[in-house]
């Protein structure tokens, strides 16, 4: 674990920053990371001198050396979360502790440094406490942020890279349904794996995202918007989708989710499933064959299934087609459970209901 520091910080202010009304008018429709905020984080890493040079800067372009070693070997590591404006005005993310850890964990896969947990909240509210205003207040709403962090020096050896570093960039994001949450069908992928046994799968790192895009184009090709995979060794267990991890709901009320060493360790997956808890399901993180989802939707003992992920939170599936089978039916509604704890969390996120775990950070005081 790494240790905390004391960081040194200085501002750089924009000076050029957009207009209230250049503002108003993305916040008005913004998509998702399409725009982004006046401001950056940065913060620097060298074997010799630790983390150091803590600043708030300008948003703008990164400027690489060709040798740069991210480019050619690809150590990065990425995390995902939101920040949230509440009916008073009042600025909060949501477990950013679990976020620098996983980051944590990412980073001694990947051979980087690990930044404390204290330097990365800290960071959050570096950037907030200069782009604030671009925090939208409309409902389901929010400011998405992207700490980053990746192998900076100038070096073509194979080894881990001893210049790292870490930015925080901030996309203001608009409700990721624009016509209301619907039920989605997926592809299953039997040619391609996302990782694989003692790979990077537990790991935020592009990589990971990367190797799923040609299976993604797959299921667009087969009418589904997004893709699950099975696991690499036997193929019948399966992982988890593109970017979001699967949960199964039975007709008794336990929850089920896959659980492997390759499979990334979701926040908004871990939350949902205390949710669940706290209303007396019981749930299970065990190994899941294709088998048994498609036997027990056919048997009725499945019922509901759903994604989860920071950015759409909980996406219900209706459907998951395959080359020689499907599972479910497009025209299958969303279920009661996976509603009703989509609700649940994005009433705490957004502070319209208490939040009994303590699960929300200011980041604006």
């Amino acid at each position: 674990m790494a240790n905390s520091q004391t960081l040194n910080w200085t501002v750089s202010a924009n000076p050029a920053p957009k207009s209230k009304s250049e503002r108003d008018a993305i916040l008005a429709t913004p998509g998702f990371g399409v725009y982004f905020t006046d401001h950056m984080v940065g913060i620097d890493w060298s074997k010799s001198d630790g983390w150091h040079n803590a600043r708030v800067e300008p948003y703008g372009p990164l400027s690489l050396d060709p040798a740069t070693a991210v480019l050619h070997y690809a150590q990065e590591i990425f995390e995902g979360m939101k920040a949230y404006r509440h009916a008073d005005n009042s600025i909060w993310t949501f477990r950013p502790q679990a976020n620098a850890a996983r980051m944590q964990r990412s980073a001694v896969r990947l051979a980087l440094p690990e930044l404390p947990e204290a330097d990365f909240i800290e960071s959050l509210r570096r950037l907030i406490s200069a782009d604030a205003d671009w925090v939208p207040s409309a409902p389901e709403t929010s400011l998405y942020l992207r700490p980053f962090m990746f192998a900076r020096e100038s070096f073509l050896g194979v080894r881990a890279s001893e210049d790292v570093a870490y930015y925080v960039i901030g996309s203001p994001a608009g409700a990721y349904f624009k016509s209301g949450v619907a039920p989605v069908s997926i592809w299953l992928s039997t040619k391609y794996a996302r990782a694989g046994k003692g790979g990077t799968g537990a790991a935020k790192t592009g990589g990971n995202y990367a190797s799923s895009l040609v299976a993604q184009a797959e299921a667009y090709e087969n009418g589904c918007q997004q893709v699950v995979f099975l696991d690499s060794s036997e193929g019948k267990y399966l992982e988890e989708l593109g970017g979001m991890n699967i949960v199964l709901v039975y007709s008794d009320g336990h929850i089920v989710t896959p659980d492997s060493d390759s499979i990334l360790q979701g926040v908004t997956r871990d939350s949902i499933l205390q949710l669940a808890e706290d209303r007396g399901h019981k749930v299970e993180r065990r190994h899941i064959t294709i088998d048994e989802w498609r036997d027990g939707v056919a048997s009725g003992d499945i019922v509901e299934m759903f994604a989860c992920g920071t950015a759409a939170v909980v996406t219900p599936i209706a459907q998951l087609k395959a080359a020689d089978f499907t599972i479910g039916s497009a025209d299958a509604k969303a279920g009661a459970l996976t509603m009703e704890l989509r609700e649940q969390l994005t009433d705490i996120q957004y502070g319209r209901t208490e939040d009994k775990h303590g699960w929300l950070t200011r980041l604006d005081a």
